[in-house]
């Protein structure tokens, strides 16, 4: 759950104008692991606006030195496996017969190559189906936050090793809806 007082550091597409392209442009620029991250524990990852949300687990930095869970950007595994998800979300969503009337969007994680880390970051695909109760929560200006419930994730893509796809798996399945 997102709680808003001030500016997010959250990257969020949407509208079609946005291609996967822009996006992996940004990230072979050089954003650093800490320029995807929210403050506090928010997870490093990417929204993209769409009527239905996928979810994407890859290891888009390298696993970081003691003490800090990511390291540098892996060109070649990480952004390649993020690469093929948003290219085919950007093909059926330009496709008007495939799923008329509906746009697929995503909400990407990043593993940092660490399977404690990939279980960790995958708990917000559940967050949407877990109530709580922020009646008591304030800003520091007391007024009450704008608290963004987060999209529910319908299924997930990756992670890129059998032992994290496991783990990830049996978590989200205790949280299934049928």
């Amino acid at each position: 759950m997102t709680l808003q007082c001030h500016t997010s550091q959250l990257l969020t597409l949407s509208g079609h104008s946005t291609t996967w392209l822009k996006l992996l442009w940004m990230l072979v620029l050089g954003l650093s692991p800490g320029s995807w991250a929210q403050q506090g524990t928010q997870p490093h990852s990417i929204k993209i606006e769409g009527d239905i949300t996928l979810g994407g687990l890859f290891p888009v930095h390298s696993r970081g030195p003691a003490g800090v869970p990511c390291g540098e950007i892996k060109r070649e595994k990480g952004i390649h496996r993020m690469e093929a998800m948003l290219y085919a979300l950007d093909q059926i969503n330009s496709d008007p017969d495939l799923l008329p009337n509906i746009t697929l969007g995503a909400r990407i994680l990043d593993t940092c190559s660490r399977d404690t880390y990939a279980l960790e970051q995958s708990l917000t695909f559940v967050q949407a189906l877990i109530q709580k109760d922020n009646s008591d929560v304030r800003c520091s200006n007391g007024e009450p936050p704008i608290i963004a419930k987060p999209e529910r994730v319908v299924g997930v893509i990756g992670a890129s090793g059998s032992s994290v796809s496991i783990m990830v798996a049996n978590v989200l399945r205790l949280f299934s809806s049928g």
